[in-house]
């Protein structure tokens, strides 16, 4: 069947989950909130360039969570995705999820951000099938570190490739929603890409290309 693919960040969400996060670990008390953030932002300042090495960012987040069981952390996120995130999902992109549902497509949220954020805002909207940045767990906590390959620019393509190949599934059909110049590996793979909310340099590509451009609320 054809697969709708999401981005999550700035594409179903009006905000970045990972930022949103960091500020949460400063209220928490796991980091020093002003220099976090102040790093953090400098990080996201990168990636909207699309120039962040990712490996970098990730060992930067993930730090304050060594140590910590992913129990500990599930149960820590789940009010902040009812508080945080739940307030800024797109009406419009939970009505692109409904048509493609009402389609019979298998919908797919892929993000470069981490699996445990990831998983339980998909489940809030109601797709239970993830491909994110997975972390590494050793002797039953977090490590900081990640594994296997990142979800990030190329390595979107690659991820969903090794997804489709395990699924039987293949692109035929597929849409790809993004609003970001990092995901223009997948979205010239796809039959369907669409742009929301598009940064300058996706915007112009989008142009040229002649792909729908949404603008969601």
């Amino acid at each position: 069947m054809p697969v709708a693919i999401f981005d999550l960040d700035e594409t179903l969400i009006d905000g970045d989950c990972s930022t949103l996060w960091c500020e949460h670990m400063g209220r928490l008390g796991w980091v020093d909130p002003e220099s976090f953030m102040r790093r953090n932002n400098e990080m996201m300042d990168a990636y909207k360039a699309g120039e962040l090495a990712m490996e970098d960012y990730m060992a930067f987040s993930l730090e304050p969570m060594a140590g910590r069981t992913p129990e500990e952390v599930e149960h820590l996120v789940g009010p902040w995705v009812e508080d945080v995130i739940e307030p800024i999902i797109f009406s419009d992109a939970c009505k692109a999820i409904a048509e493609h549902r009402t389609q019979g497509d298998r919908i797919l949220v892929i993000s470069a951000s981490s699996v445990h954020l990831v998983a339980p805002i998909a489940e809030r909207l109601g797709i239970d099938e993830v491909l994110a940045i997975d972390l590494d767990v050793q002797h039953g906590v977090y490590s900081g570190a990640t594994t296997g390959t990142l979800t990030y620019q190329q390595g979107k393509v690659a991820r969903l490739m090794q997804w489709l190949d395990a699924e039987g599934e293949n692109l035929e059909g597929a849409s790809f929603y993004s609003d970001s110049r990092n995901d223009l590996p997948l979205l010239q793979t796809v039959d369907h890409p669409h742009v929301v909310n598009p940064d300058p340099v996706l915007l112009e590509h989008a142009r040229e290309a002649g792909w729908p451009i949404h603008h969601w609320k």
